[in-house]
């Protein structure tokens, strides 16, 4: 199971999907769960939602991961041709500085480039290291020859396209992966990999079990308008923050006790922990302080449900993201053991 999640992960990674502009990465998910028989269906929000059903259809659970990512779009077109940033998603101009990313035109057309600081050269700006790295200060520079503003326009690039950032995906010898969007692409390959592998085995759930790919989470909100009334749990799958005061790590699977939102149902993540402990599946408890996740909108959202949140444990999540496959082991047998188990 696992090697296939590790390949499906670096397939989805290397697919542009910034939150606004999912429809390729969607269409790819829908597609290859019908080969399997599966029958999704896409909202109009364009999220997908694949629900298996279970011996209890009384009763019904629902867990998501989320195939969107930061991005950015065209804010301007400078006088010089290059583009000016507009942030999409939570993160800072710092962590994409000297990136390379994409130009998605509306006509279909790409165009590669380099996010770099204005004041990049250190032979001409004295302020090179200590400008700060600010929409003013922070421009693509497009691998095409433009000029001016009218060169670029004539590109095809106007205000509004979106960028997508190179994600350099790379797998290491030790069992590290490498890359930009582990968040939430590494959930995302997990639950693809268990529908594969439940419909390859001819396994049936305990409960009918709605699987859904939220295109909206990296800007707050996902499945919030898909919930069947009949469900009682609702479980997120996304990243583990990791950092100061932080226990989660890249090597276990990491269970949100509360994020910024407020704390998660009890119950629920007791269940986790159970399930854990039974089957020495190693786990880390954690508050994620600046976090939000698409089980917290649903309860913002007035959701009835149970909700919980557990991940891969990711290491600079919204930058140079990496996590081991431990993690990604540990998080695919909570998942497993959880949608076979009963309510908590």
């Amino acid at each position: 199971m696992n090697q296939s999640t590790i390949k499906l992960t670096e397939t989805l990674t290397n697919m542009p999907s910034p939150t606004g502009s999912t429809t390729e990465i969607i269409s790819f998910i829908d597609s290859l769960l019908k080969e399997y028989g599966y029958q999704g269906k896409i909202n109009r929000k364009g999220s997908l939602i694949v629900t298996v059903p279970g011996k209890d259809n009384d009763n019904h659970r629902f867990i998501t991961a989320h195939i969107d990512t930061l991005g950015a779009m065209v804010r301007a077109i400078k006088p010089d041709g290059r583009l000016k940033l507009d942030l999409i998603g939570g993160f800072k101009y710092n962590s994409i500085e000297g990136e390379y990313c994409t130009i998605h035109t509306q006509s279909g057309k790409n165009y590669t480039g380099t996010i770099l600081m204005h004041q990049t050269s250190v032979h001409v700006y004295k302020d090179a290291g200590t400008a700060e790295r600010n929409q003013d200060n922070m421009e693509v520079r497009i691998d095409e020859k433009t000029f001016s503003d009218k060169d670029t326009e004539k590109l095809g690039i106007q205000v509004g396209d979106f960028i997508s950032f190179d994600p350099r995906t790379e797998i290491t010898p030790g069992g590290f992966i490498k890359s930009r969007h582990l968040d939430d692409k590494v959930s995302a390959a997990i639950l693809i990999q268990f529908l594969v592998d439940i419909k390859k085995e001819q396994q049936e759930l305990p409960y009918t079990t709605h699987f859904f790919f939220s295109n909206n989470e990296e800007i707050g909100y996902g499945g919030n308008s898909n919930i069947d009334e009949r469900v009682v749990e609702y479980l997120a799958v996304d990243m583990g923050a990791m950092g100061d005061d932080q226990q989660t790590d890249e090597y276990t699977v990491s269970i949100c006790v509360k994020d910024a939102s407020g704390p998660y149902h009890l119950g629920l993540r007791n269940h986790f922990v159970e399930l854990c402990q039974k089957d020495n599946i190693p786990y880390k408890l954690d508050i994620y302080p600046f976090y939000g996740s698409d089980a917290s909108a649903a309860m913002r959202a007035g959701a009835d449900v149970k909700h919980g949140l557990i991940g891969a444990g990711i290491e600079a999540s919204h930058a140079f993201e990496r996590t081991h496959n431990d993690s990604i082991i540990a998080t695919e047998q909570l998942v497993t053991k959880y949608l076979f188990s009963e309510f908590s």
